[in-house]
């Protein structure tokens, strides 16, 4: 299949770029970069040296394909959408711009009303876990946010059981390393500044919210205390949720309703151990990865579950995610391309 990257020079296109190229399945036909056209892909993602002979192109150049993913800043992909239409049948989009269903929630977490709101309908949330019978079908797919795809994945079997307690809210933290913040520079990202820096950037407000909201809303809509915290760390994500639950349960339950929901995804892992310095997830193990490791511990105290759950921002968060959609979409082996186990140590 011929497919076509519009933004390729950011961290997510050159993951999509790095996996799509070892796809028996792909041919790799043109990636953009407005900034850095008529340049090899290798000068902006040098880990691709020998392995790419392509050179970057301008969004104006582009040829039609037959999927077109895209990985843009937010708001760009639903002003050109319509263009895009016509350059190929299936797209696949990394940012925000059709992840939420309800028109009203873009002014309110990201500060602008959407330009193409009739079309929020066709597109497909792209956690293959959640959505995988629609992706079989869809045209439109568009990638989860990597701090909501962490929490919504640690979350999720527990709100499909319904054991959440709806009127208390459901607090979580997100840590992430600074890959998340893309390649951009700014003060926040200059060494001096970065370097062993624990800094809670959006205690309150951030825009993963609505999509944890939205994707967790099995049996009504829960209150979601959601916070961020920069680490010192280039890849991974650690959400640490805190859930109260509606009855009794014991660990025996809990390890029933997570197998229960995950069984036989290729890419979901229950880890949840009595000792060692592994026995809950941990996003290091993860870098380069697209697996999402989940565990959970009971305070039966308090009736309440704390859930961790980790992955690669980039990769099961991001450009992995993307590619195992788009393996579902076409019924390709849905761990092809996508088989890398990690390093350990790193």
């Amino acid at each position: 299949m011929k497919i076509s990257i519009i933004g390729a020079s950011g961290y997510g296109g050159g993951e999509l770029l790095r996996l799509l190229l070892d796809h028996p399945e792909v041919e790799v036909a043109q990636v953009t970069s407005e900034s850095n056209a008529g340049k090899f892909v290798h000068r902006i993602h040098p880990n691709l040296r020998k392995r790419a002979d392509l050179k970057f192109v301008s969004m104006a150049d582009l040829e039609p394909c037959d999927v077109l993913f895209l990985g843009l800043p937010h708001g760009h992909a639903m002003e050109k959408i319509a263009e895009w239409q016509q350059l190929a049948p299936v797209i696949i989009d990394l940012s925000a711009d059709f992840r939420l269903r309800r028109p009203e929630l873009y002014p309110a977490w990201y500060g602008h009303d959407h330009i193409r709101p009739e079309l929020l309908s066709e597109w497909v949330y792209g956690i293959p876990e959640l959505h995988r019978e629609e992706m079989k079908t869809a045209n439109y797919i568009s990638s989860a946010g990597c701090l909501a795809a962490t929490a919504i994945l640690g979350l999720y079997p527990l709100f499909q059981a319904d054991l959440v307690d709806l009127a208390k809210p459901v607090v979580i933290e997100g840590k992430t390393g600074s890959s998340g913040a893309g390649g951009g520079v700014s003060l926040a990202s200059h060494h001096p500044e970065r370097s062993g820096a624990m800094r809670s950037f959006k205690p309150t407000g951030h825009r993963h919210t609505a999509e944890i909201c939205q994707e967790l809303s099995f049996h009504g809509e829960p209150q979601v205390a959601f916070s961020a915290t920069s680490i010192e760390a280039v890849r991974g994500i650690l959400s640490t949720s805190h859930v109260f639950l509606n009855k009794p349960v014991d660990e025996r339950d809990l390890w029933r309703v997570y197998r229960k929901a995950y069984a036989g995804e290729p890419f979901m892992r229950i880890v949840k151990e009595s000792s060692g310095v592994y026995r809950y997830p941990e996003p290091k193990i993860l870098s380069g990865t697209n697996y999402c490791d989940v565990g959970f511990e009971l305070d039966e105290r308090s009736g309440r579950v704390v859930v961790l759950a980790a992955l690669d921002n980039l990769m099961k968060g991001a450009a992995g995610q993307a590619v195992q959609s788009f393996n579902i979409r076409f019924g390709f082996p849905e761990t092809t391309a996508l088989e890398f186990a990690g390093l350990h140590p790193i």
